[in-house]
């Protein structure tokens, strides 16, 4: 038995006992629960032995060729493991000792018994393994192979030296060891270019390109090696010592990441070179080449240094060899870069590190001395690990230090540094007191406060604070971030006021001298805002002036106090010009009696104008302002100083003049518009009124008035002008969405956009598809003459990639076997004088021909064969038809005298033609029986099988023969005779004249040939031609497969770069991040059915039915038989690719390598090969497998694809078999793709230093042989998830990417064969100009892919396709304004990866993570263009739920943006017109939706104010006042937002151009009908709640939606716990405002437009609290209801608790909601409780109204109804302190209490009823007024918290916020159990709800009825499918 002491080397043979047994354990770590019994899986080891895997590996391996070893490496596994953790104290590594020490006693009991044999077994096997699997197959085997071999035998030998002692080793095994040592360096595993090899390479070695770059890398001639390395290596068989090797000994970096950047550059270099035209045959690395790659790489770091005034430390002007500096530069760089870690979030920090790692590299290089000691350079850091240890580690510690002051991103973001406030660091000439080697005392490594330092002890380090900016939440960022805009909008405001008041219009104000005086006193309101900003500038970066220079200081304080000056000057000046002053300005001419001048003032706004006349001069010319801002000459910064703070990003963002014309010229014609409406329907009209109002005398109001003598009634007038103030300020927001429109529409058409969006149009233009094509999707060849190739020629290339996407199409099920045929367009076998067209193109054109002949009655040929030749594609019909056939007779036909007669035939009919004579000679009746004939011959020919060959033949023969017979005796007028004649003839040759042969002819055919080669396509083809009706010209059926065609042809007419040949184009990666989503759904996940007992599979057959068909029929499957075993993988990746899966993703993006393979093909093979036709029965990358062919290389070097699988690791180890599914999915599809690549952290327990440590790996892995194998893994400093998720998992990945460009791709979204074939063009863009700078980000549209699931997936997908369509082609041209707003945008990858990646990932501030790097782009200077001709499909969200938490993530976000240091700066950088693009594109419209609802509220409460005051009803009585219709107008517009009309304008507007407006304005209808404005109000209630809060409270955080079908019924109860705070709460607050204002308002209601108003508001109502029931499956089905009501009750019933979830309690999820009032600060409390006073206003108001009030107007009054409140909640405290003390042991004495309560409340009541003179209706108008009083304590309560806690009402106001959950869930409950009542509400709620589903066939009505039709039965009979049966399909596709 095994051993647990350790082999003994003095036998020779393993112990056989333990000293003692180990105990099974319950659990087995080391083997999930669904492994086979007594299996070990090396995939399970515990991280802390994770050395032994290899080991366990070979034991696998060669378990089936040799037990015997497979045991002894299992041993020695054992053993290993026992060493490596002697006491077990690993987590899972006793149980996986116990289980691998099982499986050792197995193996003896069902094996051999240990001998001595043991010895010379394992060298025996040894040997032999060598020298069969190595030795002889060393020239032979690929590099994967031979590092497999050679790992094996380096285990087979570390286990036979334990196990044999080393003198009893034969010698010649020892040199078979020290052989594999040698080759095995060689032989490692590699991700594309296996470095190492020196035998058998791949052909990707021998790209020239490739051999130059490793070559230029092997220069490592006069640099300084050590010897120890020297000496190293040549010990070793690596001989191919490069410069990478040379940076490694020097500075210390990890091996792993020397071999990753290794490759990575020499692709780089290799790829650029592909372009470089001088120099592609050379061997030789061209300098332009490296040029290119220095500038790019480098520029940051150029700008860094000139930024600093610091001297740059690349210098190659004095190299021995400046290609090798250059390299050893690049080199050096993308080492750090590779090991930085989290330090690649900032990017100066990099720039730091290389410039002091630059210096010694040239001090090593050059032989240079330390500019300090004068004497030879030394090193800071050295030695193995150095820059991990001594560089990244200390710098990630305090970046982890800081975000756990985060406190997950709860804390405020002022009380810790983010990755920018750590980068920022490095923009101050300050960071270079940290010097090199790094003092570790230096502040910035501070991070913790009030922590004392060693050698410190008398000092007290302070935090360190914020660098340049602060983000505080408070709403005044955005006033402080785009204060010229509001700015603008104030004094246009006053200006138009001023104007509507003093004068008749606009333009009579022009000529009152006065009127213009007036308005000039607008440049004192903006004196005033300037200093406000400037003050705002001071407060908010408070936290930040310790680290701020002293000139950023200064200029602040100096800014504030320039700015209070004039706010004080101009005023008086003002008031000084004045003669006979009013109002205000009297106050301040009162001040300067003794000084008037009508001239200083004008004077003083002339100097104060002069900087915005010369920022105006500025504007004009972007390129001086651009050289002025950029420059880092210290006189130009110095002259600039006051105009911008000094920033090292943000400068120069100027655009070219054509650029800001476009956007000059939008914004003016919409602010035009705007402050046209705004002045003659929002201002003017209230003005009168207004006079009205303030010369009015009010004396009686209805309630106690505490300001009975204030003048003009302000109050009045601020009730009115407040909501049109609001409206003024947001409706800019719809004009804006008018204008995009019109001009994105405007762009569209003139981009070509829906030109073919027909099947109809696509036949009429597909004629000059195959030329577009050319010109796009073909490269240009210098040898090709273009104008005189034949057109067969250009339709070759055409007919390749229109198959390829055509079968895509097939084995994408979107289209059926017979759509394929029809849209195939052939490959010529032979040459054919005419093009051959697919046949949805000739459909009934040959039988058209033939009725068009035979009733042709002309006797001229020329006219009917004019008739003919109109229609191309009937000409080409009826040619190919003849052709073909006359090929196929003399192919087939085995007598030559036959052969000659049919071609002696057609030479007859073609000379005719020519002699005009065709009619005189063949008669046109005979064409319809000839038809009929052919149709049957090509029929049997197509079907002949070799079951029934005899009689096929036979049928064949006779039917060709009644063919000849027509042709010769019904068409031909001399037909007879000439075929006699042609007979006699031949016999008479041969001397046979008695024509004994005559009754033979057309006998003796080969009809085998119509099985071999391609005559079976052609006979196919002439079958279809013949056979084909009219309706298959409508092929595909399938809509998406049309919309994909269609798409396609329109894009080959858009403006679109010429194709490079694939070997030229620039290289690209995609980078997908992964967390635990779903890889592929399982056999479970398909069947598992919902509580309709609906399966997905199921319902997914019901929406695609027709895709359910061609599967189908590619299986060869019945729908009346049961689904065999074997086709479980087809049906699950059916269900999988309709879902949104990864394996859904990757196949997607994998087409990228097909669409480049089957290029590479055509760019290299010459015009006989592709003339000559397809011959392929495989896909394009198997074909170039199988032929050798070098083509699969050079796509390989172009395209990457990375998968970043954050927790890959972990599922592959993890007990849940959910995780332990993902992983051997995410292995399948390695497997199944050989070139994907897989990421992922692998967390280690390590021993460092005595301790057991967790030690991060950032790993790539690719699939080979049924398992993945490890190429590099790169230690990290830590844990590389400490901020957002998202971003830090795409960038531990992002080093293994390659290329120059950088696909992003989130996992729920696809990709289409036909659009990557497009992907070389689209990457041209990077080369083409789009202004002043070239794109740095590529945008590209995306096509929602799920908007047919559900209605509510199909507003989601129209919004969100408008967006990306319409919307962004307006902010990239003409807004430029266009930033990253998620995936699939494509990145210049080298420009993003020297500056911070591809994204940011602060914690909480950087929440909407892909926006913040089109930011991070613009403000360093990048161009990011928007591209339409190609399209990346994305899956959205499409249940209400997630629909609603997706929202509020989105809405989270931009509030975070709001707040953050990129939006701040773009504001104040931009010019004027690109920050109003800016604003109301990104944060502008989500404060737009916020103040619509505010307008809402600010409406009505203005209203209530002047009902319950009774002053409305004072108004009313003076009949010239109409205030309330021009109030009511302009309200007008804020319904528009939110009914979601501005939503749907760009909508309607895009489907327009792409299927017509027809469709669209039906699409809006249909819309309207599915109450879409129901869900865009809800909408807007979410946008709304959650931006508010967050900049409010914060709280933003990541919220998962899930990404199912959205078919299952919510409960009510969870419907309630996700709205009731942001939509029920408002909407029952807005509710009674409106009740209120029914109730006690007089105004008038015959107005159209106030109806309009009120029904908005109502409207929004309604939505906000019924639109969840809605749009909820089953929401109206009456068990439901009833079963949601006890959930419901229960779930507000259930007590909390520690530990109790808040789906369970009431009460946990109660305190889950103020726990943004936990971590906000005083000001958000304040905030909190200061809105809540609002709810007192109406107890105040209501109780004068009482009819028990008598109208008495006194204080008392409402004092004694606070008396009542007291009462009430002192009655409810004593019930629930019975409930406490009685309810459990004195249940009789808390019933006499109740009873005693309930008659005294009888009593009171009887009393106020008799004696006070209450009314019914008194008691209804109290529940009015009190109910929102105690809401407000329930807001105020928990603000309050710590106060309530400590004066024991905590509890109290818990009990009374579980009362009003009560009364809100049973009033938002009642209608709908009402409704739930009526059968038919349920049927209409699904058809409402699935309309869109309907039009493709979906029974919903049966699926939420739960009935399964046939289909499901037979789906359900499929065999139930395992992990283990997982693992067998992973075997086999390895």
């Amino acid at each position: 038995m095994a051993s647990s002491s350790g082999m003994r080397h003095s036998g020779e043979f393993p112990a056989r006992s333990l000293s003692r047994r180990m105990s099974r354990v319950g659990t087995v770590v080391g083997e999930a629960p669904e492994d086979e019994p007594g299996t070990i899986n090396a995939e399970l080891v515990p991280s802390s032995l994770a050395n032994i895997i290899p080991v366990l590996r070979v034991a696998d391996e060669i378990q089936e060729e040799n037990p015997t070893v497979a045991y002894l490496c299992r041993f020695h596994a054992f053993e290993m493991a026992h060493k490596l953790d002697s006491t077990s104290a690993g987590r899972g590594v006793r149980q996986f000792k116990t289980a691998l020490l099982h499986k050792l006693e197995k193996d003896e009991k069902e094996g051999p018994q240990p001998t001595k044999a043991y010895a010379r077994e394992i060298q025996k096997f040894y040997k032999e393994f060598y020298e069969k699997n190595i030795k002889e197959q060393l020239q032979k085997r690929t590099p994967d192979e031979m590092a497999k071999n050679c790992q094996i035998a380096s285990v087979l030998y570390d286990v036979l030296e334990n196990l044999v002692p080393k003198d009893k080793i034969s010698e010649e095994i020892l040199k078979y060891a020290l052989e594999v040592e040698k080759i095995r360096e060689q032989y490692v595993p590699y991700n594309i270019l296996p470095l190492h090899a020196i035998a058998t390479t791949p052909p990707i070695m021998n790209v020239p390109e490739i051999k130059a770059a490793v070559h230029a890398l092997k220069k490592i001639h006069g640099l300084p090696w050590q010897s120890s390395v020297r000496t190293a290596y040549h010990d070793s068989s690596r001989q191919d010592l490069d410069l990478f090797d040379w940076l490694w000994s020097v500075f210390g970096f990890q091996k792993s990441n020397v071999e990753n950047q290794r490759e990575h550059l020499v692709l780089l270099l290799a790829n650029v070179a592909t372009r470089n035209k001088y120099h592609q045959e050379s061997n030789l690395i061209d300098d332009s080449t490296l040029k290119y790659l220095m500038g790019k790489i480098f520029k940051n770091y150029y700008g860094w240094c000139a930024y600093l005034h610091q001297k740059r430390h690349i210098n190659t002007s004095n190299a021995r060899d400046k290609q090798q500096m250059q390299l050893l530069y690049i080199g050096l760089y993308l080492l750090i870069w590779g090991e930085a870690a989290n330090l690649r979030f900032m990017p100066e920090c990099l720039c730091y590190i290389f410039h002091h790692m630059a210096y010694e590299l040239n001090g090593l290089v050059c032989g240079n001395v330390s500019q300090a000691s004068g004497q030879n350079l030394q090193l800071a850091y050295t030695g193995e690990e150095s820059f991990l240890l001594e560089v990244v580690t200390p710098i990630y510690n305090v970046i982890r230090e800081e975000a756990r002051k985060s406190a997950a991103g709860t804390a405020s973001h002022s009380k810790w540094r983010n990755y920018d406030d750590l980068n920022e660091y490095f923009w101050s000439e300050h960071c270079f007191k940290l010097g090199w080697p790094m003092d570790r005392k230096a502040d910035f490594f501070l991070h913790t406060s009030d922590h004392k330092i060693e050698d410190y002890a008398d000092e007290v380090r302070q935090r360190k604070p914020k660098t340049n900016f602060v983000e505080v939440r408070t709403f005044w960022h955005l006033f402080r971030s785009f204060d010229r805009l509001w700015i603008f909008f104030i004094l246009a405001l006053q200006a138009m006021i001023i104007i509507a008041w003093n004068s008749s219009g606009p333009l009579m104000a022009l000529s009152q001298q006065n009127v213009v005086k007036s308005v000039s006193s607008i440049f004192i309101t903006a004196s005033i805002l300037n200093f406000l900003q400037a003050l705002l500038d001071i407060v908010l970066c408070w936290k930040a002036w310790g680290s701020m220079s002293f000139s950023q200081i200064l200029r602040y304080i100096l800014k504030l106090v320039v700015a209070a000056v004039w706010a004080v000057v101009l005023p008086f000046s003002y008031g000084a010009s004045w003669d006979n002053p009013t109002g205000l300005v009297r106050l301040f001419s009162s001040w300067t009696s003794s000084f008037k001048s009508q001239s200083l003032y004008g004077l003083l706004v002339a100097i104060y104008l002069i900087p915005n006349i010369l920022a105006a001069i500025l504007f004009m010319v972007p390129l001086l302002q651009r050289a002025l801002e950029r420059s880092n000459w210290r006189i130009i910064v110095f002259l600039l100083w006051w105009a911008q703070s000094k920033l090292y990003v943000g400068r120069g963002m100027h655009e070219s003049m054509v650029s800001l014309l476009k956007y000059t010229l939008f914004w003016i014609l919409l602010l035009i518009s705007k402050l046209a409406f705004s002045y003659y329907v929002e201002i003017q009209p209230l003005i009168d009124p207004t006079r009205i109002i303030i010369g009015m005398g009010i004396g009686n109001y209805e309630w106690h008035e505490f300001f009975p003598n204030v003048k003009h009634n302000i109050g009045v007038v601020i009730s009115i002008w407040a909501p049109i103030i609001l409206v003024y300020f947001m409706d800019a927001q719809i004009w804006y969405a008018i204008f995009s429109t019109i001009f994105g529409g405007i762009r569209g058409a003139f981009s070509h956009l829906g030109e073919i969006r027909t099947l109809g149009m696509l036949r009429s233009r597909f004629g000059s598809v195959p030329v577009v094509f050319n010109e796009c999707l073909v490269p240009k060849n210098e040898d090709d003459n273009r104008e005189n190739m034949e057109e067969r020629k250009k339709v070759a290339k055409f007919q390749y990639m229109w198959n390829e996407f055509i079968y895509c199409l097939r084995d994408e099920d979107l289209i059926s076997n017979k759509e394929r045929d029809l849209l195939l367009v052939p490959y010529p076998p032979r040459a054919v004088s005419v093009v051959q067209w697919p046949p949805f193109l000739l459909v009934s054109k040959i039988p058209a021909a033939i009725e068009m002949a035979k009733d042709f009655k002309g006797k001229l040929d020329e006219r009917l064969f004019k008739k003919i030749k109109s229609d191309d594609y009937m000409l080409s019909a009826v040619v190919e038809f003849y052709e073909t056939f006359r090929a196929l007779l003399c192919d087939i036909l085995e007598q030559e005298d036959e052969k000659e007669v049919i071609k002696r035939i057609c030479i007859e009919a073609e000379s005719s033609i020519k002699d005009q004579s065709f009619l005189s000679k063949f008669r046109m009746s005979g064409l319809p029986q000839l038809s009929n004939k052919l149709e049957k011959f090509l029929g049997l020919l197509k079907n002949a099988s070799d079951d029934n060959i005899v009689t096929d033949r036979t049928q064949v023969i006779n039917s060709l023969q009644d063919v000849v017979e027509v042709i010769t005796q019904d068409i031909m007028a001399e037909g007879h005779g000439f075929l006699e004649g042609m007979f006699v003839h031949k016999q008479g040759q041969k001397g046979d004249s008695t024509g004994s042969n005559k009754d033979q002819k057309f006998a003796k055919i080969n009809i085998d040939l119509i099985k071999k080669g391609h005559w079976y396509f052609e006979v196919s083809r002439m079958h279809l031609l013949l056979t084909v009706k009219e309706s298959a010209a409508n092929v595909p059926m399938n809509l998406d497969a049309r919309r994909r065609i269609t798409f396609f042809t329109n894009s080959l007419f858009m403006k679109i770069p010429r194709a490079p040949k694939v070997h030229e184009m620039v290289s690209f990666s995609v980078l997908t991040p992964y967390f635990k989503e779903d890889v592929l759904l399982s056999e479970n996940d398909i069947q598992k059915e919902n509580e309709d007992g609906i399966t997905t599979l199921f319902y997914l057959q019901k929406i695609y039915p027709d895709e359910w068909s061609n599967l189908l029929e590619r299986c060869n499957l019945s729908k009346d038989k049961p689904i065999p075993r074997e086709h479980v993988d087809d049906l699950c990746r059916w269900v999988s690719y309709r879902a949104q899966t990864l394996s859904r993703t990757v196949r997607g993006m994998m087409y990228y390598r097909r669409a480049l393979a089957l290029q590479c093909f055509l760019d290299m093979a010459d015009d006989s090969e592709i003339l000559g036709g397809d011959r392929r029965e495989v896909s394009i990358e198997k074909y170039l497998e199988q032929q050798n062919l070098p083509l699969l290389a050079i796509a390989d070097m172009k395209f990457t694809f990375v998968v970043s699988c954050q927790v890959y690791g972990q599922q592959k180890k993890s007990s849940d078999s959910r995780d332990r599914s993902c992983s051997l999915n995410i292995l399948n599809l390695m497997l199944e793709h050989p070139s994907l690549r897989v990421a992922y952290v692998d967390e280690r327990d390590e021993t460092i230093n005595g301790r057991t440590e967790k030690v991060y790996y950032s790993v790539l892995v690719k699939g080979y042989e049924k398992r993945d194998e490890e190429i590099y893994r790169i230690k990290l400093p830590g844990s590389p998830i400490i901020g957002e998720g998202k971003p830090e998992n795409q960038n531990h990945a992002i080093i293994f990417t390659r290329g120059e460009a950088l696909q992003t791709i989130d996992m729920n979204q696809d990709n289409y064969l036909e659009e990557a074939f497009k992907m070389r063009n689209v990457l041209q863009e990077f080369s083409k100009p789009h202004g002043l700078k070239p794109p740095t980000i590529l945008g590209l549209r995306e096509h929602i892919f799920t908007g047919s699931v559900s209605s509510l997936a199909w507003f989601m997908s129209n919004q969100e396709t408008s967006f990306v369509t319409i919307g962004q082609r307006v902010l990239a041209n003409p807004l430029k304004v266009r930033f990253h707003y998620g995936h699939p945008d494509i990145f210049d990858r080298i420009f993003h990866l020297t500056r911070g990646g591809i994204s940011k990932a602060s914690k909480g501030i950087n929440l909407s993570e892909d926006i913040f790097s089109g930011y991070n782009s613009t403000l360093r200077g990048g161009n990011i263009t928007h591209h339409e001709y190609i399209q990346v499909g994305k899956g959205r969200d499409v249940g209400m739920n997630q629909i609603s938490l997706f929202e509020a993530k989105v809405s989270n976000g931009n509030g975070e943006q709001t707040l953050s240091r990129d939006v701040y700066r773009l504001g104040r950088r931009f010019d004027f017109y690109r920050m109003l693009s800016f604003y109301f594109t990104t944060v502008g419209f989500y404060f737009s939706s916020m103040v619509t609802v505010l307008i809402v509220y600010v409406f009505l409460y203005g209203r209530l104010y002047l009902v319950l005051s009774g002053l409305e009803k004072e108004l009313l009585r003076h009949t010239n006042s109409q205030q309330s219709k021009a109030l009511e107008s302009a309200l007008a517009t804020q319904s528009v937002f939110q009914l979601g009309l501005l939503l749907v304008l760009p909508m309607v507007m895009e489907i327009g151009l792409e299927k017509g407006f027809r469709t669209a304005i039906g699409e809006f209808i249909i819309m309207q009908l599915q109450l879409a404005p129901v869900f865009f109000t809800f909408q807007l209630g979410t946008k709304a709640h959650y931006y508010g809060r967050t900049i409010l409270h914060g709280g933003a955080k990541y919220r998962p939606t899930g990404r199912g079908f959205g078919v299952e019924h919510l409960k009510f109860a969870a419907n309630y716990r996700m709205y009731s705070r942001s939509h029920f709460v408002k909407g029952l607050e807005l509710m009674i405002l409106l009740i209120v204002y029914q109730v006690y308002g007089t105004s008038y209601s015959t107005s159209n437009v106030y109806l309009f108003v009120t029904f908005s508001m109502w409207f929004l109502v309604a939505s906000w609290l019924f639109a969840p029931s809605v749009f909820n499956p089953s929401g109206f089905e009456w068990q439901k209801t009833v079963d949601d009501f006890t959930d419901w009750t229960r779930w507000v019933g259930n007590r909390g608790g520690i530990g109790i979830q808040a789906d369970k309690s009431w009460e946990s999820w109660w305190e889950e909601e103020q726990v943004h009032l936990k971590y906000t600060d005083m000001r958000g409390r304040l905030l909190e409780i200061l809105l809540a006073l609002r709810f007192f206003i109406y107890q105040y108001g209501i109780v004068y109204h009482l009819n028990i009030a008598h109208h008495n107007k006194s204080i008392l009054v409402y004092g004694l109804s606070w008396l009542v409140m007291a009462t009430v909640l002192l009655v409810l405290k004593m019930v629930s302190m019975g409930r406490r003390k009685f309810g459990t042991d004195f249940q009789l004495m808390f019933r006499i209490l109740k009873a005693l309560l309930f008659l005294g409340f009888v009593s009171v009541l009887t009393v106020l009823f008799v004696v006070c003179g209450l009314t019914i209706a008194d008691v209804f108008a109290a529940l009015l007024g009190f109910l929102p009083t105690g809401w407000a304590f329930l807001l105020i309560g928990p603000a309050c918290r710590p106060v309530v806690r400590k004066i024991g009402l905590w509890e109290s106001i818990k009990e009374l916020a579980r009362t009003y959950e009560y009364i809100m869930g049973l009033i938002i409950f009642a209608p709908i159990a009402v409704l739930s009542w009526f059968p038919f509400m349920s049927e209409f709620q699904t058809r409402l709800l699935f309309n869109q589903a309907f039009s493709r066939g979906l029974q919903i009505s049966r699926i939420l009825a739960g009935k399964k039709d046939s289909t499901y039965e037979i789906a359900s009979q499929v065999v139930h499918k395992g992990p283990s049966d997982l693992k067998d399909s992973v075997g086999k596709k390895g």
